[in-house]
Order: structure tokens, then sequence, then C-alpha cells
């Protein structure tokens, strides 16, 4: 297992300081969001008592990055999850949430991979090469960090079948929690 691969622990100590213990050095919360990033499993366990504290250092971290203006989650999606918690939509909605996200790493890996496969009439045109380029690092740039998941675009046809019937799977879940919402 690479080190990317493995899961990498961090001990909350009393103090309330983080301390890698791959590295042996204390990080801060900015450091853990740049190994997410980067593509690495994060751990927080609470060295005293063992808790995993992961789910509290994460949503941490999300509440720092919207608080200084980088808006992701606009107030519609806040307000759902808080309606969320208080419904009998609680128990759908973290597969559900998973689900959207798998669909939007595949769809990205998709489009990363439509993009590198077809032949563009405009490639003759004078600096389109440099366009594709940058266009493409701003393409990886943002899919950075994402893990790696599901099939590849040239994925063989039983997959590529299998797929349809997951996104149709995944299509009826998300119509059948939107009704459930709309009646509450």
């Amino acid at each position: 297992m690479t080190d990317a691969q493995k899961t990498l622990l961090i001990k909350r100590y009393a103090s309330r300081r983080l301390y890698n213990t791959e590295t042996s050095d204390y990080v801060t919360l900015e450091d853990i969001a740049r190994f997410i990033r980067s593509g690495r499993e994060v751990k927080i366990v609470d060295l005293k008592t063992g808790d995993e504290l992961t789910r509290q250092y994460l949503l941490q971290i999300i509440a720092e990055h919207e608080s200084r203006g980088e808006n992701m989650l606009p107030v519609s999606v806040l307000t759902d999850l808080v309606r969320s918690y208080t419904t009998s939509a609680q128990a759908m909605m973290p597969q559900f949430l998973t689900n959207t996200f798998e669909m939007l790493r595949q769809g990205q890996e998709q489009m990363m991979g439509n993009l590198n496969q077809m032949p563009n009439p405009m490639a003759k045109v004078p600096g389109f090469d440099a366009l594709h380029k940058q266009q493409q690092a701003f393409l990886e740039s943002m899919m950075s960090g994402w893990p790696k998941g599901g099939t590849s675009p040239a994925a063989d046809s039983s997959d590529a079948a299998s797929d349809k019937e997951d996104l149709q799977a995944i299509k009826k879940q998300l119509a059948e929690l939107q009704s459930k919402l709309s009646k509450l």
C-alpha cells in the first residue's frame, strides 16, 4: 500500500494540538485540509479517550473555508441539511450524498477522458494547443484531491451497462427522496 493510499493517523492531545503520527510533528487544520486535497484519507483520534474526531474536524475545516468567503455550499443546501436532521430523511441522507458525490467524480473522470480522446477541428487554429493545455490543467486542478473511484471512461460494455443501471437506481433514489421531502 502506498503512502497516498494509507490512512494518515492524526492524534489530538489534551492541549488540543494535532499530532501527525507519520512525520512526528504537529499540524494545523490547514495542513489536514492539504493532506485531504492531495488525496490522502485522514483519521483523527483523541489520544486519551480513543474517540474518533474526524467528522468534527472536517466540519470545522469546511466552516473555516465558508467563513473566509470561500462559499461552496449555497444557503439553500445548508438549510436542507439542517432540516434533514429533524426528518425521516435523516437516515437516507448519508447514502444520497455519497451517491451524488460519486456521480460527480465519475462525471469529471469521464469528461477528462472525453477531452483527451476527441479529435478537435480547432486543433489547426494557431494557439489552440496552448489553450487546450490550459483547459486540461484547469480540469485536472478542479479534480485534484478527489479519490479515484468508479469506472474509467474506457470501461467495457458490461461495465457501461452496470453504470447505467447504477445511475438509474440513483435517479430513482433521488426522486423518492425529493418526493418525501416535498411531502414534509
